[in-house]
């Protein structure tokens, strides 16, 4: 059944999903899903803006509301493990994260270089591919300003945008494959996010510090958890802005 208070809110108020979309920084899609599917709730953010931006109470859209505690429950219960550094996490917990996926497979870096080295990383996704898993890369374009901004904080400047480049001919093999698709964005990063299906590693960035020096979040969906659902959409968003690339050398076209 659909939400149609949400729905009569934004038609009185002459909106239409693009704009109200626009205002609240998602994908009009995202809105939809929010209107038609009951059981994709926006997260608690987006409740508190919608209503800001609709002029209602969170509880007349969204009557069964859940309480904080039951929220910061689900959230703990999400976590899998937190590790300090990428750099104590074992390798083999990236491919055996990405060998059980079987409908979503993500990586949103912006070079993540280090994986376009493990050759058991290339095998899976030849498997996956295989398999009909649809497979996307997110790297960063090397030209952004995002990029150099990046580069600097880490103190290695102009380096950030080279291992960009390097990381697309490393995966070059795998633009031929069936289903695998490489996009470029120049998003600023907060995390570098890898999902397969409703498992992820969010792997933080900080300012002034390697990403292998930065901690990782081992999420897996639970019934009733935002706080997975919050890093998926987040990769949603950088893949809709995101331009596509059919091959390594496309880095070098329009910006």
């Amino acid at each position: 059944m659909a939400n149609e208070r949400l729905r009569g809110a934004i038609v009185d108020l002459g909106l239409t999903l693009d704009e109200v979309a626009e205002r609240l920084g998602v994908a009009p899609k995202t809105v939809e899903r929010w209107i038609n599917d009951p059981e994709r709730k926006p997260y608690r953010r987006f409740q508190y803006a919608t209503a800001s931006l609709l002029k209602c109470e969170v509880s007349y859209l969204w009557p069964d509301e859940r309480t904080s505690a039951e929220v910061t429950a689900s959230g703990n219960a999400e976590l899998v493990r937190l590790y300090p550094h990428r750099s104590v996490v074992m390798q083999t917990l990236w491919t055996n994260l990405y060998s059980k996926s079987t409908r979503q497979f993500d990586v949103l870096v912006y070079s993540g270089f280090w994986l376009t080295e493990d050759a058991t990383f290339h095998r899976i996704v030849k498997e996956k591919s295989a398999d009909g898993v649809p497979i996307r890369f997110m790297l960063g374009e090397p030209t952004s300003s995002a990029v150099a901004v990046r580069g600097e904080d880490e103190g290695i400047g102009a380096t950030m945008g080279g291992k960009i480049r390097n990381a697309l001919i490393n995966y070059g093999p795998l633009f031929r494959l069936p289903g695998v698709e490489f996009r470029l964005h120049g998003t600023t990063l907060y995390n570098s996010i890898y999902r397969a299906d409703d498992e992820m590693l969010a792997n933080g960035h900080l300012y002034g510090v390697g990403a292998y020096m930065a901690p990782v979040l081992h999420l897996r969906r639970v019934p009733g958890g935002e706080l997975f659902d919050s890093y998926a959409e987040s990769v949603e968003r950088v893949w809709e802005s995101a331009r596509p690339i059919s091959s390594p050398a496309e880095w070098e076209g329009t910006h």
